[in-house]
């Protein structure tokens, strides 16, 4: 099968390459797992070398990269740029903390002396998606690698450039050439390389759909998977919130990758009634001023969705909820530009079950809802399937750290859209995923944390 991007601007086939075959998939994971063999005996030292010297590479070339990216997926050049610095710090935040986040440490037993440790535990496989082509691989890889494994990754099918750069970006930096791999393969060949007995773990990120089915394969193979996935985030605002803050919070939440191409982007608006009508007139007038266009323009604030599907799908929720009852506030249909534009969309929507409150709307809308109590808001946020983030706008941080307590979620921020930062435990709860993400949990997901008595 060919693996085929297409520009979302311009709907030019940019790259058509041929996946690979059962033998070279075989012949490279072989490869990694002989890598990994050596690589685990080098220091924290010499990984944190190398890891350090791949951070300033991500610097250097955040411009070429972030061209290829946005061509590949609509991301703004300056999203794209951003994603590469933040691929950076993540590479810096694991060289200087893998050594501390895995040390060895002493348990005090009373008949002898005990010890954890933390070893690497061989070739990681990681199926990642479109939507951050850079970001999702190396908070993966990063600590990865500072572990002492090695890596094979499954990107998605329509960036194959990226998965390209990023293989091209590793050995650049001094790793050794085969410690790290780009697997072009499609779906249907994953189960073949969870298969391989010289994968020893799975983390993904992905749909829903996606994460069931290769959990499924993993558990047969009695492998670890790590799941990052849907998410339908709540944002929360409070009677006391300021509302200029939480309008300017709410766009910029929802826009925060990619035309709101985003697991963590703010999705169920929940506002308390007394704000509601202001909040909605002010969202609106700040949603048009929205500049449309071409994502390579720097003036660029909105490109378009990643492909054609994706616009049909948002198309189709919109039209259900308005049929439903829902108020269209402003947009709700396709820009009228070449290629994959949607416009961005207000919806004031009757109940939590309205289609675009209900489902994850992956594109640049905004469905709005009212509450009175908080223990209704508490209530209306946890009724999603996900909980991957939410967001409480209130000047009372008690009671926001109240209400947090109670919101089904791996993360909750106040005063602030939800993303993610190196320094944080990053990942969901129900069908939002589980296992974790970065910081030290991220770390220590895939190393055999290893117990030693000695008498």
């Amino acid at each position: 099968m060919k693996l085929t991007s297409i520009n979302p601007a311009t709907l030019e086939v940019i790259s058509d390459i041929e996946s690979l075959t059962s033998e070279q998939i075989s012949t490279k994971i072989d490869a990694a797992h002989k890598a990994y063999l050596s690589w685990r005996k080098t220091s924290f030292e010499e990984r944190k070398a190398l890891m350090k010297k791949l951070a300033n590479l991500l610097r250097e070339q955040k411009h070429e990269i972030g061209l290829v990216m946005s061509k590949e997926v609509g991301k703004t050049v300056a999203a794209a740029e951003a994603e590469v610095e933040k691929s950076a710090r993540g590479c810096d935040y694991y060289a200087d903390n893998a050594e501390k986040f895995l040390g060895a440490y002493d348990v005090e037993m009373e008949n002898g002396r005990g010890m954890v440790r933390f070893d690497p535990i061989g070739v990681v496989l990681a199926v990642m998606p479109w939507n951050f082509p850079f970001w999702q691989v190396f908070r993966f890889v990063a600590p990865a690698l500072m572990a002492g494994n090695s890596a094979v990754l499954k990107h998605a099918s329509n960036v194959q450039l990226s998965a390209m750069e990023i293989e091209r970006v590793i050995r650049e930096a001094g790793f050794p050439e085969e410690l790290f791999f780009n697997l072009s393969i499609g779906s249907p060949q994953v189960e073949e390389v969870i298969m391989n007995p010289n994968i020893r773990a799975v983390t993904l990120t992905g749909s829903e759909y996606a994460g069931s089915q290769v959990a499924m394969q993993a558990g047969r193979e009695i492998k670890k998977t790590v799941m990052e996935l849907g998410g339908s985030d709540p944002y929360i605002v409070l009677e006391d919130a300021d509302l200029e803050k939480a309008v300017n919070t709410a766009v910029n939440g929802r826009l925060q990758n990619n035309a709101g191409q985003s697991c963590v982007a703010s999705k169920r608006f929940l506002i308390h009634s007394s704000l509601k009508d202001e909040f909605l007139k002010k969202l609106v007038v700040e949603v048009e001023k929205i500049k449309i266009g071409d994502p390579l323009d720097p003036a660029t604030e909105l490109g378009p969705l990643v492909n054609e599907q994706m616009v049909k799908t948002v198309e189709d929720q919109v039209n259900k909820s308005v049929a439903e009852g829902a108020k269209l506030l402003t947009g709700g249909k396709r820009g009228e530009m070449k290629g994959c534009y949607y416009l961005p969309t207000v919806i004031d929507v009757n109940s939590p079950e309205d289609t675009v409150f209900k489902e994850e709307v992956f594109a640049p809308v905004w469905s709005v809802i009212g509450f009175d109590t908080f223990e209704e808001a508490i209530n209306i946020a946890n009724s999603s399937d996900y909980g991957l983030g939410a967001v409480i706008m209130s000047e009372d941080i008690n009671k926001a750290l109240d209400i947090a307590k109670d919101i089904d979620s791996g993360s909750v921020f106040i005063n602030n859209f939800v993303s993610s930062d190196p320094r944080l435990p990053f990942g969901g709860v129900k069908k939002s995923g589980y296992g974790r993400e970065l910081s030290e949990f991220g770390i220590r997901e895939f190393v055999n944390i290893k117990s030693i008595l000695i008498k």
